[in-house]
C-alpha cells in the first residue's frame, strides 16, 4: 500500500512545516513503507490531487492511504476527492488552526505520530450532503464535520482575521473572535424546514447542522453527534439577549448545556437529529461556513450519506 501526504507548502510555519517532513520521512523510511509527499499548487489542488491518485490506484488494483497535513478544510477536501472511491482511507496530520474533525476520535496529538497512522486502522464515517443555491449558481459537495450558520459563522470569519494578530492562534484566537461577535451579536433570520415537515421561521442566533461534535477548535456545541449513526445533528440556538448568552457559553463550549435546567426550561436549544433539512434565507442570503470554509448562500438542503469514506485512526 502507498502512503501519499498532501501538504500546503504554506500551511503553518516554516519550521514546523520542515519538522513534519523530517517525521514523515523518518517514520516511513523505518517502516519501510512507499510513500510520497506532496505539496499543493493552489486552492482545491488537494481535492483534485487526491481524485487522481485514487484512480491511478483503482486502475492498477492497488489500496491507497491519502494523509491531509492542514486542518478542517483539508479534511473536507480529501472527503471530497475520493468521495466515491473504494481503494482508498484518508488520514489527517494537524497542522490547521481547529482541528476539530479528528477531535471525535480523540487526542489531537495523537494524529501527530506519524507511525501510529501508518500503523492505525480505519473507520467508516457518514458525511453530510449539500445543495446550495444563490443566485444562479448551485453548489454542492460533503462536509466531514459541521455546517454552521449565524453566530459561529461570524466567528470563524473573525477568527480567520484575529489569528493573524501578533502571539494569537488557535483557541484563544477563536475566543477573542466570540467577544468581538457578542458585541455585535449578529444571528440570522431564517427558515429552517425539519424532515417531520415542521418549521422554524425568524430570528436565531446560531445553527449548526452536525456530523461531528466539535468546531472553533474545541467547542463541543453539539454534544450527542456520532459520525457513524447515519443521522445528522441539529443545534438551533434562539436569539436570546447577551447576558444570556454570555451565561450560556461555558456550558456550550463544554457540551454540558443540554442537561441546564435554565436552558431546558426557557427552551433556548432546540437539538435534534434529522435524516434530511432545509435552510432557507429570509432576506437575500445567509453565510455558511462548510468545515470552516464560508460562502454566501440563499437556500441549502442537507441529507446524511452513510459510510461515507473510511477515515484512519492511529493505533493506541
Amino acid at each position: 500500500m502507498k502512503h501519499v501526504f498532501i501538504m500546503n507548502p504554506l500551511s503553518g510555519k516554516k519550521r514546523s512545516r520542515q519538522h513534519m517532513i523530517d517525521a514523515i520521512t523518518s517514520a516511513c523510511t523505518e517502516l519501510g513503507e512507499d510513500y510520497e509527499i506532496y505539496f499543493t499548487e493552489g486552492p482545491f489542488d488537494c481535492k483534485r490531487h487526491a481524485r487522481q491518485l485514487c484512480e491511478e490506484a483503482a486502475a492498477c488494483g492497488r489500496e491507497i492511504r491519502i494523509y491531509g497535513c492542514g486542518g478542517d478544510g483539508t479534511v473536507n477536501e480529501l472527503v471530497n476527492g475520493v468521495h466515491g472511491f473504494t481503494n482508498v482511507e484518508i488520514g489527517a496530520i494537524p497542522m490547521g488552526t481547529g482541528n476539530d474533525y479528528i477531535r471525535n476520535y480523540g487526542n489531537v496529538s495523537s494524529f501527530l505520530d506519524i507511525k501510529a497512522q501508518i500503523k492505525g486502522e480505519s473507520r467508516y464515517s457518514d458525511a453530510i450532503y449539500y445543495r446550495a443555491e444563490y443566485e444562479d449558481a448551485v453548489t454542492e459537495g460533503y462536509c466531514a464535520n459541521m455546517f454552521n450558520i449565524g453566530f459561529d459563522c461570524n466567528v470563524v470569519d473573525m477568527t480567520a482575521r484575529v489569528k493573524n494578530w501578533p502571539f494569537v492562534g488557535g483557541s484563544l484566537a477563536y475566543l477573542i473572535s466570540v467577544a468581538i461577535i457578542l458585541i455585535k451579536k449578529k444571528g440570522a433570520d431564517l427558515v429552517i424546514e425539519y424532515d417531520d415537515g415542521t418549521k422554524l421561521d425568524g430570528k436565531i442566533l446560531l445553527t449548526a447542522i452536525a456530523n461531528g461534535c466539535f468546531c472553533g477548535g474545541g467547542v463541543k456545541g453539539v454534544p450527542d453527534s456520532v459520525l457513524d449513526d447515519g443521522l445528522m445533528d441539529i443545534s438551533v440556538v434562539k436569539d436570546v439577549s447577551r447576558l444570556t448568552f454570555v451565561m450560556l457559553f461555558p456550558s456550550y463550549a463544554k457540551g454540558t448545556h443540554l442537561t441546564k435546567k435554565k436552558i431546558i426550561d426557557r427552551d433556548i436549544v432546540r437539538y435534534t437529529k434529522e435524516k434530511a433539512l432545509t435552510v432557507t434565507a429570509n432576506g437575500e442570503s445567509l453565510r455558511l461556513c462548510t468545515d470552516g470554509e464560508i460562502t454566501t448562500q440563499k437556500k441549502v438542503t442537507f441529507s446524511i450519506e452513510e459510510n461515507a469514506f473510511r477515515f484512519i485512526v492511529p493505533s493506541a
